[in-house]
């Protein structure tokens, strides 16, 4: 994490931690799906004390969400956890910080110092004029200090608003301050579709920057949206390209299918496979040969009937109810094959 690592993308279980497995069976689809972290909230003691049996059997390292109670933060520790994070609004007493980081630090176990608009300590607020970057910082940096006071350095940063343009700010001032990892993240972002375009025009000012080291896409509901959300946003940025990418033509008046429908399908049937490949589902014939040639593997309705095309070329027409398996089998195929970097994430 940081330096010249591959921006790593994390989620978040909505689970009971203390079901372990229905937390087990939502760490292993957000795996799936893309999340490479994935963070496990542990409110109470019983929650801490089930750290130990999800640990086991996850697929990928999991971060403990504490708040109020240092000594969730030394159980979570005890348990075997990969990482912690920290609030500074509501874990303020210097001793319980600097316990939490001498043990942490004889584990080998990074602490990420979040900072929420919504929990800014009170006295950061009055003199800074409210929630603002500033007291945002102020709220950072003094728990930096506390963990920096032990000589603990294994810290990631993370400054989070609902509003992305508070959130650019304090990103930016955590990133001349400090050089530590920060994790991206617009809290409280909203549904999928407000929550994606806020938290997009976030990231993308930040990761533009070369600021941000791994990212959340924090939305309402069901989690698994997010690991897919935040991948896509990461290959438009050019930044990350590890799963199947699916491109679908504007509708118009000249469509002969519905694209939208499909490429959802399409999306859909393809979510989870790895490799640097691009399928593109075209209505027509008029910008669909050309995409065709762009585009790893395409389906193209024209007055013909529908085309298959592998890379760059027309495999062969298809039957309306042949297009979902049809595409499938030839994405599969083209991965199996191995010239896709099917297994990569860069």
């Amino acid at each position: 994490m940081g330096g010249g690592a591959p921006v790593v993308v994390q989620s978040m279980t909505n689970t009971p931690t203390t079901d372990v497995d229905a937390s087990l069976r939502q760490v292993r689809e957000l795996a799936r799906l893309g999340a490479e972290v994935v963070r496990v909230a542990v409110p109470d003691m019983d929650s801490a004390r089930a750290l130990p049996a999800l640990l086991e059997s996850s697929p990928v390292p999991l971060v403990a969400d504490v708040h109020f109670d240092a000594a969730l933060a030394m159980e979570a520790l005890e348990a075997g956890i990969h990482k912690l994070r920290l609030n500074p609004g509501n874990i303020r007493r210097a001793e319980d910080v600097e316990r939490i980081a001498r043990r942490a630090a004889e584990l080998a176990v990074p602490i990420r110092v979040g900072v929420n608009s919504g929990s800014v300590p009170g006295d950061l607020r009055e003199r800074y004029g409210g929630v603002t970057s500033d007291s945002m910082w102020a709220a950072a940096e003094r728990h930096v200090a506390m963990l920096e006071k032990t000589g603990f350095r294994d810290i990631v940063l993370s400054l989070k608003a609902s509003d992305p343009g508070l959130t650019v700010e304090a990103n930016e001032r955590a990133s001349r301050e400090r050089d530590y990892p920060i994790h991206l993240g617009v809290t409280e972002a909203g549904t999928p579709l407000s929550g994606s375009v806020r938290t997009a025009v976030a990231f993308t000012r930040l990761l533009d920057r070369g600021i941000g080291d791994t990212v959340r896409v924090s939305l309402a509901g069901s989690p698994a949206p997010e690991p897919v959300v935040a991948w896509e946003i990461l290959s438009a940025l050019g930044l990350r390209r590890g799963f199947v990418r699916v491109v679908g033509c504007p509708t118009c008046a000249r469509a002969r299918l519905d694209v939208g429908r499909l490429a959802g399908r399409v999306e859909g049937a393809l979510r989870g496979r790895r490799g640097r490949l691009t399928v593109a589902v075209m209505g027509c014939e008029v910008n669909g040969p050309g995409e065709a040639r762009e585009a790893d593997v395409a389906l193209i309705a024209t007055p013909a009937g529908y085309l298959l095309f592998s890379e760059g070329r027309m495999v062969r027409k298809i039957c309306e109810d042949e297009l979902l398996p049809a595409v499938r089998n030839e994405v599969d195929r083209l991965l199996a094959a191995g010239r896709y970097n099917q297994g990569g994430t860069s």
